[in-house]
């Protein structure tokens, strides 16, 4: 299968090209380049072909030829959301619906959506699944939402999306994150000795690793047509749901000698435990490999290994809002994220010389 994967030069993109390839599908990557500068660790031996573009200026000539598409590529998380809320409908709802229309204009079947748990936001319920309400509490969490409106209309015997409403991510990548929670405390609690929680920790949250988010797209892209069409499926296991203390605790636990303290309840009152019944018994192949104890070591081995210090944890290298704050503060973007200097984005270009990671 020819898939065309948008976000390769990201967190989960440097998971889940390899993984497809050594499926034996052709992989074609895109990405923009905005975190290319972040490079934890050598990654894996073999990375596709990637188009450096902003999923906003793709053409139906960029995305013909292929029998897939997989589309990762936006503005990751919340706090970037709410640094400029506009960009964020622009990008993650209007280009994704762009891309989508692409993908239908040039005969492009399948269709994986990148969704998110968040869009549960706080639960009327105790445990949700795919068929409780939403109730997004940001413009990130809200564009997922529209997104996954959207394409559920289009759908039809020549389009076929796939929603994946994936848990709150963890583990190490190449292109590594440290704006997300158990990726996080494993940083404080390795470089300082001591994680200092400013909430009670009470929320819950799903937690997955990205190997286990690639495991599903994987999964979703070889199941037959009528599994997965028009389909939600929450991605992540029933029991991984977690309380935000009890990861600290587990984090807490692998790094030896690591102090542990909580203040008192915090602003963000998002808390919802998600039921994932239906990928385990609906997609065919699916299970989560990994629980966060096991990533909690795996983090552990990583920042070991490469001797991992206080600079460069809390560098702009691998926290998104920081490195989107810097591209905006030197003027290599602009305010609606486009790259300003074409000479600087045809360098990035080059400097992929036609194998970057993503």
């Amino acid at each position: 299968m020819k898939v065309l994967v948008t976000g390769t030069d990201g967190y989960l993109g440097t998971l889940l090209a390899p993984r497809l390839m050594d499926r034996g599908h052709e992989v074609t990557g895109v990405d923009t380049g905005f975190y290319k500068e972040g490079w934890l660790y050598h990654g894996p031996d073999r990375a596709p072909y990637t188009i450096v573009k902003d999923l906003r200026n793709l053409t139906v000539d960029d995305v013909r030829g292929h029998d897939a598409i997989v589309h990762m590529a936006e503005l990751s998380n919340d706090p970037a959301g709410a640094l400029a809320p506009n960009i964020t409908y622009d990008i993650n709802h209007h280009g994704s619906v762009h891309l989508a229309n692409l993908a239908r204009a040039a005969g492009i079947e399948r269709f994986v959506y990148m969704s998110s748990c968040s869009v549960y936001g706080v639960a009327a319920q105790d445990v949700v699944d795919e068929t409780s309400a939403v109730n997004p509490q940001t413009a990130y969490a809200e564009c997922k939402t529209l997104v996954e409106r959207d394409l559920t209309a289009m759908a039809g015997d020549d389009f076929s999306p796939t929603f994946m409403r994936n848990a709150t991510a963890y583990g190490a990548s190449p292109r590594m994150r440290f704006d997300i929670v158990l990726n996080n405390l494993s940083g404080f609690a390795f470089t300082t000795g001591e994680i200092k929680m400013l909430s009670d920790g009470t929320p819950w949250r799903p937690l997955v690793h990205g190997r286990d988010i690639a495991k599903a797209v994987v999964c979703a892209l070889e199941a037959p047509r009528e599994v997965v069409h028009a389909e939600v499926f929450n991605v992540g296991d029933s029991g991984h749901n977690y309380q935000v203390r009890q990861v600290a605790e587990i984090v807490a636990a692998t790094f030896p000698g690591c102090k542990l303290s909580f203040g008192d309840q915090g602003s963000d009152n998002r808390s919802y435990r998600v039921n994932f019944d239906k990928i385990a018994s609906q997609l065919p192949g699916f299970s989560c490999d990994w629980d966060a104890e096991k990533g909690a070591a795996e983090l552990r081995g990583v920042f070991e290994s490469i001797g991992l210090t206080a600079e460069l944890f809390e560098s702009r290298l691998f926290t998104r809002l920081k490195m989107l704050k810097h591209l905006l503060d030197t003027g290599q973007i602009d305010e609606q994220f486009f790259w300003l200097d074409a000479r600087m984005h045809a360098s990035l270009a080059a400097s992929s010389d036609g194998a970057a990671l993503a």
